[in-house]
């Protein structure tokens, strides 16, 4: 099967997220992109990330759904 730009893209940014331990500003570092990008190509692509509890310092810890 043939790999479209779209496809590598989503994918990318799954395997940031994931390297990043599912927090945004991090993977978008990693990415070279800006959170506000990342938010948007989440949003086209229908990367469902969720957020599961709190940290101590007040941050949210990240996870991505089942459903990418």
């Amino acid at each position: 099967m043939k790999e479209t730009v779209a496809d590598v893209e989503k994918r990318l940014i799954i395997e940031a997220l994931k390297s990043a331990g599912w927090v945004q500003a991090r993977a978008a570092k990693i990415l070279g992109i800006t959170q506000r990008i990342l938010g948007y190509k989440i949003k086209k692509y229908g990367i469902r990330v969720k957020t599961t509890k709190q940290t101590k310092g007040g941050k949210k810890d990240e996870k991505i759904s089942q459903n990418y």
